[in-house]
């Protein structure tokens, strides 16, 4: 993997490479989506079928929804279910260096809007203007904020205002409680003070600060350090410390642009697995969760049973912060956690130590793909006018009914895949770094998620968004980074995040 001191040579040669790669598979993507057009208009109209008998209903009374985000699988996902339910849905996202975004061109949306990005020297107004526009031009009713991770401070600005300017409501969390969640040192400290267990966390500004707690800390505990504020450059850092010996650990910590202004936490490292959850929250109750088996870039999705010790725990965890929180949470809500075991007299036990927290959508609601009606029912109960039984509570029939995904299939991104399973191995495999047997591992995982998972992109009754997204956006932006100069490590292609470095 390049990094920032790789040459720029290679970080050139990483952006022609792919893409050649776009260029290439170009005949056999475009097959595929004059295919997917003809079976779908003659054989597989799922999704339309399923709105089309919904708007045949007298008694229905669409809603118009804006959902944002929509370059990104979470939103153009959120986009494709309120229109399989029936309702009218309005896209909007960012699209930098003018490569349009995938979603824009989605069958799901009536029209879609080109939103200006916060920057630091024009800050967030713009961008809310913009919003607040949308919509006013648009009426809408309910605006679905699928915030990327560098915006969602400024969707709780957008938030208050729409709030306040205009009948939509919004789901999403106002500013205190977003920063709040955002940042990883307020995040512990806030589960901390509602008497959650959380991991042994610092906040440290200064190297000597690091030492310090290093060297007070008990033998065998190892931390890791992790940025408050977004830095891509360092966020893929799992360094253990304290390293083996000391003069490794000053060298490692001596690296570290560590600052009052770029604060750090220092936590306590849990060897175990790693998860993460999704879930919608309206009015202080949880209405729609799921969990499934994490990592650092995740980017294979595969819920757990909801009936497994693990969902329960990780729901009872969630619905717990949210009760202890207040009433007017309203919002995505997402936490990643580590499983402990401890042992003792009464034998192993599972413990749940959250992390992190993401106040906003998170790409594991692909999970709730065909659930159109239930997903879109939970979304639009923040505007019933009748949603509380008069104390500012909902009715105890629907204080229980959570959603949880039904029969949801596993998936994956097949662009990513094609490379780190096949394209990169078979590299490695030619200079000598694995086996043949290897490569071949490699070559079968790709091949079964080809053949039994499921693209979180691609649709049969929509496919142009997948098309688009290989040969036109990330084509689009390594051509932006090669005029640029940028140099990035790594993309998450679900959410179309390119790491800088």
């Amino acid at each position: 993997m390049l990094n920032g001191s790789s040459p720029w040579q290679l970080h050139l040669a990483q952006n022609i490479a792919l893409i050649f790669i776009s260029i290439l598979l170009l005949p056999l993507s475009t097959s595929i989506l004059f295919t997917s057009y003809v079976v779908g208009f003659f054989f597989y109209q799922d999704a339309p079928r399923k709105r089309r008998r919904v708007r045949a209903s007298r008694s229905f009374v669409p809603q118009t929804v804006l959902v944002t985000g929509v370059g990104m699988t979470k939103g153009l996902v959120l986009a494709r279910l309120f229109y399989e339910a029936g309702h009218d849905v309005v896209g909007a996202d960012f699209e930098p260096f003018g490569v349009q975004a995938c979603g824009r061109y989605s069958r799901s949306l009536r029209k879609f809007f080109r939103l200006p990005k916060p920057t630091a020297e024009d800050g967030s107004a713009y961008y809310i203007n913009a919003l607040l526009r949308v919509v006013k031009q648009e009426r809408v009713d309910l605006w679905v904020s699928c915030s990327g991770v560098a915006s969602a401070v400024e969707d709780g600005q957008a938030k208050e205002v729409i709030e306040r300017r205009s009948s939509c409501r919004a789901i999403q969390f106002d500013v205190a409680t977003t920063s709040m969640l955002h940042e990883k040192d307020t995040f512990t400290q806030e589960t901390e003070r509602l008497g959650l267990p959380v991991p042994e966390t610092y906040n440290v500004t200064s190297r000597d600060a690091v030492h310090k707690v290093l060297h007070s800390s008990p033998k065998r505990r190892s931390y890791i350090m992790k940025s408050v504020g977004v830095d891509d450059a360092v966020r893929g850092d799992m360094t253990l410390l304290p390293r083996r010996t000391i003069s490794e650990t000053y060298n490692h910590v001596s690296q570290i642009p560590i600052s009052d202004q770029k604060p750090w936490v220092l936590q306590q490292f849990i060897k175990g697995k790693e998860y993460c959850t999704h879930a919608l929250v309206l009015e202080g109750k949880v209405k729609l969760f799921v969990a499934c088996p994490s990592a650092e870039l995740l980017m294979h999705y595969e819920a757990l049973p909801s009936d497994s010790a693990l969902h329960r725990a990780m729901l009872a965890f969630t619905k717990e912060f949210v009760a202890r929180s207040g009433k007017d949470m309203t919002g995505h809500l997402s936490f990643d956690f580590l499983v402990d075991e401890d042992a003792n007299e009464k034998g192993a036990q599972l413990l749940l130590k959250p992390i992190e927290c993401n106040p906003r959508a998170h790409t594991a609601v692909v999970l709730f793909c065909g659930q159109g009606e239930d997903v879109s029912k939970s979304y639009l109960s923040l505007l019933e006018t009748n949603m509380t039984n008069g104390n500012g509570h909902l009715p105890s029939s629907e204080e229980e009914e959570i959603i949880t995904p039904a029969q949801p299939a596993k998936y994956y991104w097949v662009g990513h895949d094609l490379v780190t399973l096949v394209l990169l191995p078979l590299l490695r495999f030619m200079q000598g770094r694995i086996s043949l047997q290897g490569w071949l591992r490699g070559c079968s995982d790709f091949m079964a998620h080809v053949l039994f998972w499921k693209d979180g992109t691609f649709e049969i009754w929509d496919p142009l968004p997948w098309w688009w997204l290989y040969h036109v956006y990330w084509p689009g932006q390594f051509l932006a980074s090669i005029l640029q100069r940028r140099k990035w490590s790594r993309i998450n292609v679900g959410t179309t995040k390119m790491f800088l470095c």
